[in-house]
């Protein structure tokens, strides 16, 4: 159903069985995908793409142009996959022209109130978002990443999957996967135990990902010497190479 005082742009592009709430606005350039429910007071404008099944809570607003003193009305643009869940008051930016053009966001997400998603983010899948988290440009999330309440991400950097920020952390660094961050500046305190364990990694598993951890924080080496180890385990315990090529590829540091 779209209510009577919505204000729909004749360009926008609504899919099948979309619910649009009281005095909603859905700008030029914006399509929505089938089954998504928006609530009431929501913003979007465009050039924006939503996938289908995605619920947007009051107040958010949605592809409004990048908070970045170099944009110039560049036609950039948001992307929004399918099943995501955008809580209160949200705001998700359009990118810039320097930053590649685009803001992604992934499928299965969970955005909680408040969170703020800065222009040129790309968002994976399956993430948690918790209540005023807020990413500044730039900045990569991969996929089963959880951030606390309040957790702050400064631009170009890369938070990889399956890590976990304590409410509060400030992060300044890239984060490799599997590891938990806490503090202010957040500093890494172990290994993402109970989140690998709820996505079901193995006892031995979990073990494996423990000695890469210890490896890289606890062993003295440099990080290069540290992921050379790394790399002679990878061949009997696969899930290493998604740490160890994150510490080969990212640039800029890791947390420390």
């Amino acid at each position: 159903m779209i209510h009577a005082t919505a204000v729909i742009d004749p360009s926008a592009t609504i899919g099948d069985n979309v619910s649009i709430g009281p005095y909603s606005i859905i700008g030029p350039d914006v399509e929505i995908g089938n089954d998504c429910q928006i609530a009431s007071h929501v913003v979007m404008n465009g050039p924006t793409r939503i996938g289908k099944n995605n619920q947007i809570y009051q107040f958010a607003s949605i592809g409004e142009i990048p908070q970045d003193k170099k944009y110039a009305g560049e036609p950039t643009r948001l992307e929004i996959g399918d099943n995501n869940v955008i809580r209160e008051s949200v705001t998700i930016n359009r990118g810039t022209v320097q930053g590649g053009g685009i803001t992604k966001i992934g499928n299965d997400n969970w955005i909680m109130a408040y969170v703020h998603i800065a222009h040129d983010c790309i968002i994976g899948n399956a993430n948690t978002f918790a209540n005023n988290a807020t990413l500044a440009g730039h900045v990569i999330v991969d996929d089963f990443v959880i951030l606390g309440g309040f957790t702050l991400v400064s631009q170009f950097n890369e938070i990889a999957s399956y890590s976990f920020s304590a409410m509060g952390s400030v992060i300044s660094r890239n984060v490799p996967p599997y590891v938990l961050v806490s503090g202010h500046m957040a500093k890494p305190v172990g290994v993402n135990v109970e989140g690998l364990k709820r996505h079901g990694f193995t006892e031995q598993q979990i073990k494996n990902v423990r000695k890469a951890y210890k490896l890289t924080y606890r062993s003295g080496l440099k990080i290069d010497e540290a992921n050379q180890a790394i790399r002679a385990l990878e061949q009997e315990q696969a899930e290493l190479s998604l740490y160890t090529d994150f510490l080969t590829q990212r640039q800029g540091g890791i947390i420390r």
